[in-house]
């Protein structure tokens, strides 16, 4: 099922991201890890493809293992940059041949080895050269593109950075969404421009429960995001013992959830990060609003 038709439903659901394994030793332990979750009955699953499709394989097998065996609709990512035409295009056509409709186009990472090198005969530079490789293979496919809240970490600014949403968007580009945040105001105030600026396809906040205190640094420098002094005397008080600040993550991303809820956000998109306990417990904090 396209996720665009499940976005339509109108009432409260938790969609869950997985990431495939970076080698065929741990498949075992992450296909297992993902099926707990796929059996929670999810909106849908998304499934990661590594810096550079280390795992684009990987990533193809979860997915499809989730939608045939508990028949949850699947999100499959793809990354274009530094790849060749004939590589991405047999990458399409293996998404196609599975039958999965839904695809997360994205840039990607920059592998560390090609940061300084020469990108002008690249064929790909940015996610909205694969939104249109995408549509040209198949006007079907239902793609989502991703977004900060706060500001991509190599725009100029805010206003920037939406101009070239609405690009992706204008490429074909069916949903948005989001990089992680811990401020609710900033998602809240970024849908008003985006809103303003014509983007109206829908958005799908993510959050990520940070289970433990060495998340903090690298979510931090993953996306940029604003810690709230809530979030970080959360961090100060239970950071030093695992199991209540476990408890406490997951807590406070069950309150950022409730108020996308009660302002009239429908998904919401939890970065689970292959932890079935973590995603039980969200979704069990939930269970009356999703009617669980």
């Amino acid at each position: 099922m396209k996720i665009v038709n499940l976005l339509k439903k109108g009432k409260p659901s938790l969609s869950f991201e997985v990431f495939p394994p970076k080698t065929e030793t741990s498949f075992d332990s992450v296909r297992t890890a993902t099926e707990e979750i796929a059996k929670l009955k999810p909106s849908f699953m998304s499934v990661t493809y590594g810096a550079g499709g280390g795992t684009s394989k990987y990533t193809l097998d979860i997915a499809k293992n989730i939608k045939e065996l508990y028949a949850v609709p699947t999100l499959a990512h793809l990354t274009c940059v530094s790849s060749t035409k004939a590589t991405v295009r047999q990458k399409i056509k293996d998404i196609k041949d599975s039958g999965i409709q839904n695809i997360m186009a994205l840039r990607g990472d920059i592998p560390s080895e090609l940061e300084n090198a020469d990108r002008t005969g690249w064929d790909y530079k940015y996610a909205i050269d694969l939104i249109r490789e995408l549509k040209e293979a198949d006007s079907d496919f239902c793609i989502g593109c991703a977004c900060y809240p706060e500001i991509h970490p190599e725009s100029a600014n805010q206003k920037e950075d939406i101009g070239h949403l609405k690009e992706k968007v204008d490429a074909g580009c069916d949903f948005i969404t989001t990089q992680m945040f811990f401020d609710n105001n900033l998602l809240y105030n970024f849908l008003y421009k985006i809103r303003e600026a014509g983007i109206n396809v829908p958005v799908i906040p993510g959050i990520m429960p940070i289970t433990n205190a060495n998340q903090v640094e690298r979510s931090v420098k993953l996306s940029g995001s604003f810690m709230p002094q809530r979030f970080k005397s959360i961090v100060d008080k239970f950071g030093s013992d695992p199991a209540a600040m476990k408890q406490a993550g997951i807590a406070y991303a069950t309150d950022q959830i409730i108020d996308l809820y009660a302002n009239g956000i429908t998904n919401v998109h939890v970065y689970s990060m292959n932890k079935p306990d973590v995603a039980r417990k969200v979704q069990s904090n939930l269970s009356d609003i999703l009617g669980k």
